[in-house]
């Protein structure tokens, strides 16, 4: 059998209805879409950018975890989805890190949190939670705790997020600057100090021509249209002087067109320019008064990754109509095997969060419906190893236009918000709004559960006392079940009990 038939059949590609140039374009496509996410990843987790030496070593594992996850969705899960250090989650490892979020974590004890929600979320893959009645197959914990979780909350979260990182996108721009009687204010585009070469409004007015190259592209359907909105922005950049010639010449250091002495660098672990295995070299030592916090994050982190990857999964899923006869996704368990276990592989390569991006939704809308679209993105991303200089030469302002226009793309999911029922509207509406304003998705998520859990358990009580005094005939039913008050109950002490050291 040729290696072109033995392709076909691997990967199923007739049985799908696909081809294998459809599926080399998808996969094209699909790095395209999401190849910014190797110069935000290290601006997202390194608050100092290129000026921090650990750069470098952070676009390699960002390269390398994307090559790996994406790899293992293709050859296990044989999808057409790619994987990548998640939006959102790595900004929340940056500031806990750089120490915005009032306490800072060693980079080390950062990824051991990720690595400890990996490991939580891999077994939660695997452990067997009863039998679906339909199927009759075996339903792991994960399924059922996602199923157990409240709809308001899970439809809420990507919006939330979604602002979030149009919010960390402005700030890393100036076009969000800080205020000292309203916070946050708009950037003073008419006050001439901030127009010195490098300044303020010469990184906000780069931020916003990308955004505006975005923004027509995709209007008119041009793949890549992201990539393309942050090349030419970094050119504007090179002229405003935000970002800097010398980086390309690659002779800064830690930047270097040296593949092999930038490959020998990451994985000597010694330097503490490495991430790599950078969970061994600290000890798991807590910052002050962070233990609880440190439970609540390993929580959260696995919480956000699990509802990202569903709500992913099933929307890339149902465009490619890769569904079985229950409306479920195709090798739906292998999927949640490849997502956490590339999670684990990350946090030792010295990442964030390894998760199926939703950018994959625009190789499924090329075509892709196999795993040789994931394997086309992942040899892509292997080979971006080679380019470092030249991902590191992309300013963050330039890269800032990329996570705005994110933004633009997780609020859709707005329309999926039940905003008709108070009772729904208002958890709802408080996890998107508290994400957003208090700059932590796990602030959201735990002010949104808490707030379904109360409203549910007050109207529960007040109905069953209506229906014991005949005003109603219908007996009214507790929405919340066991997993979600539990959930609801250490929110709630993460939000009101000091915590300890």
């Amino acid at each position: 059998m040729k290696s072109k038939d033995k392709i076909i059949k691997f990967f199923e590609i007739n049985k799908r209805h696909s081809s294998i140039k459809i599926e080399l374009i998808a996969g094209f496509t699909t790095f395209l879409a999401m190849a910014y996410i190797l110069v935000v990843n290290p601006n997202n987790i390194l608050w100092d950018g290129t000026n921090d030496p650990r750069f470098a070593s952070v676009f390699f594992a960002t390269a390398i975890g994307a090559f790996i996850g994406t790899l293992l969705m293709a050859l296990i899960a044989k999808m057409p989805l790619a994987q990548a250090p998640g939006m959102g989650i790595n900004a929340i490892a940056g500031s806990i890190i750089g120490g915005t979020a009032g306490f800072s974590y060693s980079y080390g004890n950062a990824m051991m949190l990720i690595l400890l929600s990996g490991s939580i979320f891999l077994l939660l893959s695997f452990i067997p939670c009863g039998r679906d009645p339909k199927t009759n197959k075996l339903v792991s914990l994960r399924e059922e705790i996602f199923n157990a979780m409240p709809k308001p909350i899970i439809t809420s979260i990507s919006v939330g997020v979604g602002l979030f990182i149009t919010f960390i996108g402005l700030q890393n721009s100036h076009i969000i600057t800080s205020n000292e009687f309203t916070l946050v204010e708009l950037i003073k585009f008419n006050n001439p100090e901030l127009w010195t070469p490098g300044g303020e409004a010469c990184m906000a007015t780069v931020t916003i021509f990308g955004l505006i190259i975005i923004g027509v592209l995709t209007h008119y359907k041009i793949k890549g249209s992201i990539i393309i909105g942050i090349i030419s922005s970094t050119i504007l950049a090179v002229f405003l002087g935000v970002t800097n010639l010398n980086i390309l010449s690659g002779s800064l250091p830690g930047i270097s067109w040296n593949f092999i002495a930038n490959i020998r660098d990451f994985f000597d672990i010694t330097k503490d320019s490495s991430v790599f295995l950078t969970i061994f070299k600290d000890g798991f030592i807590f910052p002050e008064g962070s233990l609880f916090t440190s439970i609540m994050l390993i929580i959260s982190f696995s919480m956000i990754d699990m509802f990202d990857t569903m709500g992913t999964v099933v929307g890339c899923c149902q465009n490619a109509d890769l569904l079985d006869k229950e409306g479920k996704p195709l090798n739906y368990k292998e999927m949640l095997y490849c997502d956490s276990l590339a999670t684990v592989i990350g946090a030792v390569l010295g990442t964030s969060t390894i998760d199926i991006f939703v950018e994959s939704s625009t190789g499924v809308s090329a075509g892709g419906k196999t795993g040789l679209t994931a394997v086309t993105t992942a040899i892509l991303f292997l080979l971006s190893i080679f380019l470092l200089p030249l991902f590191a030469f992309i300013p963050s302002s330039a890269a800032a236009s990329a996570l705005i226009y994110v933004g633009v793309i997780m609020i859709t999911n707005i329309k999926n918000v039940d905003f008709k029922h108070i009772k729904n509207a208002l958890p709802s509406f408080m996890t998107i709004i508290i994400m957003l304003l208090s700059y932590s998705i796990t602030d959201g998520i735990g002010i949104g559960i808490v707030f379904f859990v109360i409203l549910d358990v007050i109207i529960y009580l007040i109905d069953i006392l209506r229906y014991k005094l005949k005003k109603t005939k219908n007996k009214p039913q507790l929405e919340s079940n066991i997993v979600t008050i539990i959930i609801a109950i250490l929110f709630l002490v993460y939000f009101l009990v000091p915590t300890l050291i």
